[in-house]
């Protein structure tokens, strides 16, 4: 069984910011000043958890906190991750860039476009990058290169040197013709 944890004994400051955070339109701000008041009460986590209805971890994670950084826990930090993982490095951007300026038929690929599913694959074997990559990884290394993916279209078009007079009223050419 886990030993208890609770916070530090509060000084009288620390006190009346957190009766004052109990009112506070900030459903964070006082979600965390329940936790806090509750553990000077000597509620155990568990039991401030239930009532809370969170998990207790995220109990115990803001007691650990408090005691660490003191009433700071009280403002909502970024949630954004710490550190991004890039699979490109500055390099393999560059490469990225080489490899899809060529035809994916230079590398033993049946078709003439390229995909980013392909690109990442291709990305793979040529040793651009290390472990296997999703498409998604791709498109945003082609961000990172401020360069838009934009899908591969094929156009209906017809050898006919009539095609246009043929066709259909309405309908028109990509290119805005009738």
């Amino acid at each position: 069984m886990r030993t208890p944890i609770f916070i530090r004994p509060l000084t009288e400051d620390e006190q009346r910011q957190i009766q004052a955070g109990l009112r506070s339109s900030d459903a964070f701000v006082m979600r965390r000043c329940q936790i806090l008041r509750a553990s000077a009460r000597g509620e155990r986590a568990p039991a401030i958890a239930y009532q809370l209805g969170c998990d207790d971890q995220t109990v115990r994670n803001v007691i650990h906190e408090f005691n660490t950084t003191g009433l700071s826990v009280l403002q909502e930090g970024s949630s954004r991750p710490h550190r991004l993982h890039t699979s490109f490095s500055e390099e393999g951007l560059v490469r990225l860039k080489d490899l899809l300026h060529r035809s994916p038929r230079n590398f033993g690929k049946e078709r003439g476009r390229w995909t980013l599913d392909l690109a990442a694959q291709v990305s793979f074997e040529q040793g651009i990058i290390a472990t296997p990559i999703s498409d998604e990884s791709v498109r945003r290394a082609l961000k990172r290169l401020k360069t838009n993916w934009k899908r591969a279209k094929h156009w209906i078009t017809s050898p006919d040197p009539q095609y246009q007079q043929k066709k259909p009223s309405g309908q028109r050419m990509r290119g805005g013709t009738k």
